[in-house]
């Protein structure tokens, strides 16, 4: 199983700290924040990673996770996405890269407490389809949100006026290889760009998506300069990627 971590992106929220860096390059308490998806990928068995970054920054990534030995991985691989085209759009880039493969795709600034083990485990077993996650958020109106019955989610919705559930897709999606045709019917939103719900509501319509609910906290580190001190604040009291 491949992973796939997006760093993309100009940051704009996190003005003026990425006027001169990349978000993902950002301190998290005593690591850059692109180290908390690579260690939680290598801890779900994934040791061939990607990383698409963007920007004028992109070099600095090289300088500072080389080959990816230092996370025990056997691979590590370098795209450039150039502008804001979105996640699906970024993730057009690791068609070859994938190849025949399922692969794991990690937004770079998602940060969680403990660790997707079962959930690799389940979807390496799962015959077709998609899986994602799940975390109940306050602000759920932020957010892409699952409306979910029983066991079976019915409904995603991108950041719903009025939301009928607090169930948000947080960034960390599984997928088959088929993906990249899916991603290839899509056309751009109001914002311009491929949207990832696009993409699973693609999946649930087959009735081929899956989920999981995360243990422990979830904190979009990039979402705002609140949410990047709270996710430092976490992080220190708290740790990450946790057995």
């Amino acid at each position: 199983m491949k992973g796939i971590i997006l760093a993309g992106g100009l940051g704009t929220r996190l003005h003026p700290l990425t006027r001169i860096t990349n978000k993902h390059l950002l301190p998290v308490y005593d690591k850059p924040m692109i180290f908390y998806p690579i260690e939680m990928l290598a801890k779900a068995g994934v040791d061939d990673i990607m990383v698409i970054t963007g920007g004028s920054n992109s070099g600095d990534f090289l300088r500072l996770l080389g080959n990816g030995k230092q996370f025990g991985l056997k691979h590590l691989h370098y795209g450039y996405q150039e502008g804001e085209g979105g996640i699906a759009d970024a993730l057009k880039l690791c068609e070859d890269f994938v190849g025949d493969d399922k692969m794991i795709v990690a937004l770079g600034d998602n940060i969680i407490e403990r660790n997707i083990k079962q959930a690799a485990q389940e979807f390496k077993a799962q015959k077709k389809g998609a899986k994602i996650i799940l975390k109940e958020v306050d602000n759920p109106g932020e957010y892409g949100i699952a409306e979910v019955t029983g066991t079976k989610i019915t409904r995603i919705i991108e950041k719903p006026k009025n939301p009928k559930s607090n169930m948000a897709v947080i960034g960390i999606y599984f997928y088959p290889n088929d993906v990249f045709n899916i991603i290839k019917t899509l056309k751009p939103s109001g914002r311009g760009e491929l949207e990832i719900t696009d993409v699973n509501n693609a999946y649930l319509k087959r009735g081929l998506l899956t989920y999981n609910v995360l243990d422990g906290w979830w904190q979009d580190a990039g979402e705002s300069k609140d949410a990047l001190l709270e996710t430092n604040v976490f992080v220190k009291e708290h740790g990450a990627n946790k057995e």
